[in-house]
């Protein structure tokens, strides 16, 4: 009775087992509950808070207006509604940090994979990955804005050129990190029994790393990547404090910082707020990673 009543009990899940020790770490489940809260806030706030249409001389009569039941987060030094400013500079912020991301994973994880699996080229993969570790990265997404911002954006539109370079040069370089993860777990996993099997039978290389040793990186490597949405998001902040990030109408939570910062004395909820998002987001996804790792590690799970 007893082997057949477990028999009929449900084999244990990988996910379910993934979930329950995710949801064990309180900072990782606040984080998901905070980071969700910003997401459906900046995707479906804009269309439920519009802002007033106001004419010139209307708008220059409310700027710098305080927190009220008209404006709950103010008006700013043209008299525009902060509370949909920022809704709409999340919007920014958020997809900058997703994309540049991605970017930064997937070269990341390319030239990883080839740096652990061919020992040709594990030598000048590395050393040149040891270069963009050893540049300054502010400093160099500087001079990539600088030089190609007015270039890009006579192709392709202000708004959008500033989106494709601002994302494509944080991308380009922030890959560096994972391809040193992705590379170590390579080296482990080539010298692993399935994989000398399938070597073994005569299976390709690139057979061999698409079917074998990639599904077994996506554990660190999704770890890599909500580390780096915070990362990306840190750094677009900084370009855009700078005044070096997008046009002043295209509004980003670290452009609303720049636009405050003169008014921080008077009116210090021009830089709270912006600030506070900026912090909630970048705390959120670390708490997710640090949740994430914890879960898919199956040292740690089930502890």
């Amino acid at each position: 009775m007893t082997d057949a009543t477990a028999a009929a009990e449900k084999p244990a899940s990988q996910r379910r087992d993934i979930w329950n020790q995710f949801r064990t770490h309180k900072g990782a489940l606040f984080g998901l509950i905070t980071l969700g809260i910003l997401i459906v806030a900046v995707l479906i706030g804009p269309y439920l808070w519009v802002p007033e249409k106001l004419s010139v001389a209307e708008a220059i009569k409310l700027k710098n207006q305080g927190p009220s039941l008209r404006f709950p987060f103010g008006t700013d030094q043209l008299g525009r509604d902060m509370l949909a400013r920022m809704l709409l500079a999340g919007r920014v912020s958020l997809a900058v940090g997703l994309v540049a991301m991605t970017i930064a994973i997937v070269f990341g994880t390319f030239i990883g994979i080839l740096a652990g699996y061919y020992r040709r080229l594990d030598g000048p993969l590395m050393r040149m990955t040891d270069m963009f570790l050893a540049l300054p990265l502010i400093p160099l997404l500087l001079v990539l804005v600088m030089l190609f911002r007015d270039r890009v954006a006579g192709m392709i539109g202000p708004e959008l050129g500033a989106f494709t370079l601002i994302v494509f040069a944080i991308g380009i370089t922030s890959w560096m990190a994972t391809a040193r993860i992705v590379r170590g777990e390579v080296l482990t996993l080539k010298e692993r029994e399935y994989v000398l099997a399938a070597r073994s039978i005569g299976a390709r290389p690139n057979r061999i790393i698409l079917r074998h040793i990639l599904p077994n990186v996506v554990s660190p490597v999704m770890v890599a990547a909500t580390l780096g949405v915070a990362e990306a998001i840190i750094t677009e902040s900084v370009l855009s404090f700078l005044g070096l990030g997008f046009p002043p109408d295209f509004p980003t939570w670290g452009r609303l910082l720049f636009d405050g910062l003169q008014y921080m004395q008077v009116y210090p909820e021009r830089v709270i707020w912006p600030g506070l998002a900026i912090s909630l987001t970048v705390l959120s996804v670390n708490y997710i990673g640090d949740g994430l790792r914890d879960a898919l590690d199956p040292r740690i799970r089930g502890r």
